[in-house]
């Protein structure tokens, strides 16, 4: 059975009608055909967020009341402040992915901006905004912690 991050991965995947990527023996890695692979997987991320904004507006737009009853009033209120704030979320994303699109067009993609060692293409269809492999990503946590802490 997948874990979670495996069902996201096989979610973004299969939204992008791809299967997970494998690499041929002799491949070099993050060569044409696996950068192809990551741009169409975040170019078909970055149209279903645009979708789900586009859904929003006509939908707030649509549902737009003006209640009499305050109660009424007070939850549509809420459903759209909760709504914006996840479009919110979903817009920061979608920089992420046109910043690491721009990362591949620059020869830049799957390499830890940190220690400069391969991400790995099952961390990159997990997460395909990474820019730290999974040690450099531990450790920045575990600092964040004692930081907080």
């Amino acid at each position: 059975m997948p874990t979670g991050k495996e069902t996201k991965s096989l979610g973004l995947l299969a939204l992008a009608g791809l299967q997970p990527y494998e690499p041929k023996a002799d491949e070099e890695y993050m060569g044409e055909p696996q950068l192809e692979h990551f741009r169409l997987l975040l170019k078909a991320w970055r149209n279903q967020l645009r979708e789900e904004v586009d859904r929003t507006v006509t939908h707030m737009k649509d549902e737009a009341a003006n209640f009499p009853d305050p109660v009424d009033r007070a939850a549509q209120e809420e459903e759209f402040s909760l709504e914006l704030r996840t479009r919110d979320r979903e817009r920061k994303l979608i920089k992420k992915i046109e910043k690491t699109l721009k990362r591949i067009e620059e020869d830049d993609f799957g390499f830890c901006d940190s220690c400069g060692i391969e991400i790995g293409i099952r961390r990159l269809e997990a997460r395909p905004t990474a820019d730290l492999c999974i040690d450099c990503k531990t450790m920045a946590e575990i600092k964040e912690k004692q930081l907080q802490g």
